[in-house]
């Protein structure tokens, strides 16, 4: 069952808050949620595959005679991918029972393994990937820094690990999300002021975390990584068909991303 917040006496104040309020994967879950989802990402030229795709793609490198872990693989259409690119093994983790029967599928003919298990409860192997990947899932996480020891275990000497997490000037400020009227303005609030955030989100309130780019780079560090590269999801013209779509992905960064090395 998903595991949900009370509102706390928020009720009734606003329509926001009458929301049930969900942690990590337990937010996709929510049948609902995960149907809402599914349809955005069937959607063209969503935010997942004209900007966030790309860069992790790139990050990653040439995946041939790779071993990867996806950490909050989702559908693992991402694994299907990286196989068909020749990794030699692909292994998707997932806490959502809703993902990885949607992933079991996806993978189904081939060798892939798909787990389900929280990634705060996972048991990572010790020195059996070269790449870790884990896009768009750390901000549901409320300590990154554990995450990060087991997955410096996990990887083998050389190994590389790449993610990408919603950009911090977006998670500083909690702020409803409105599909039928995309916002025009941002606002930046409480950049330093770390910790969780609640956001509407698919039709629910989910809480994410907001760390700065700084905490970011000093939980890797703490970690025994090697940072080699620090991004933002820049958009590029050649992946989008709509120009207004490409302005306004210019307008501020949705996504941080960071490659780091054992």
């Amino acid at each position: 069952m998903p595991r949900s917040i009370p509102d706390r006496g928020l009720a009734g104040r606003n329509p926001i808050f009458r929301m049930a309020r969900y942690e990590g994967s337990s937010f996709y879950d929510d049948d609902e949620v995960f149907a809402t989802y599914a349809r955005h990402r069937a959607g063209a030229e969503t935010a997942n595959d004209t900007l966030d795709a790309p860069i992790i793609r790139e990050l990653l490198g040439d995946v041939r005679h790779q071993d990867i872990l996806d950490l909050g693989c989702g559908n693992a259409e991402f694994g299907r991918e990286l196989l068909a690119a020749g990794a030699t093994s692909y292994t998707g983790v997932d806490g959502s029972r809703n993902m990885v029967a949607v992933a079991a599928k996806t993978l189904s003919l081939t060798p892939a393994k798909i787990i389900h298990a929280q990634l705060e409860e996972f048991d990572y192997p010790v020195a059996q990937y070269s790449r870790v990947c884990a896009r768009l899932v750390f901000h549901y996480l409320a300590r990154l820094e554990p995450i990060f020891g087991r997955i410096h275990k996990a990887l083998r000497p050389g190994g590389l690990l790449v993610f990408s997490v919603e950009h911090p000037l977006l998670t500083a400020y909690e702020a409803p999300e409105d599909d039928a009227h995309p916002r025009e303005n941002w606002i930046v609030d409480n950049y330093f002021d770390t910790g969780p955030r609640t956001t509407e989100w698919m039709g629910a309130r989910v809480v994410k975390y907001h760390r700065t780019v700084e905490d970011h780079f000093l939980a890797l560090k703490k970690s025994g990584f090697n940072v080699d590269s620090v991004r933002e999801s820049r958009p590029v013209r050649a992946n989008f068909q709509n120009e207004s779509t490409y302005l306004r992905a210019r307008r501020i960064p949705l996504f941080l991303f960071m490659a780091a090395s054992k």
